[in-house]
């Protein structure tokens, strides 16, 4: 999934260098929660017009996670 996360944000930021992808383990739930850290000039790219690219990564990384049968979450830092 990480690799999947830095693959969307590339195209969409200046600074590919600035991209961090952290994972926190498993809660309760199953869920994992995935932390995505860009630079703070891409910030507005990656979060988009109020918030559609950010749903959007959200909905493609949930997509795939699905099909291996795993739940997870996306926040960005």
């Amino acid at each position: 999934m990480e690799e999947l996360i830095v693959a969307i944000v590339t195209g969409l930021v200046d600074d590919k260098e600035a991209i961090q992808v952290t994972a926190d383990e498993p809660d309760e739930e199953g869920t994992i929660v995935y932390h995505l850290h860009v630079g703070p000039d891409d910030m507005g790219r990656v979060i988009g017009k109020q918030g559609r690219i950010a749903k959007a990564i959200r909905t493609v990384v949930r997509a795939a996670a699905s099909k291996q049968g795993l739940r997870v979450a996306v926040e960005i830092d």
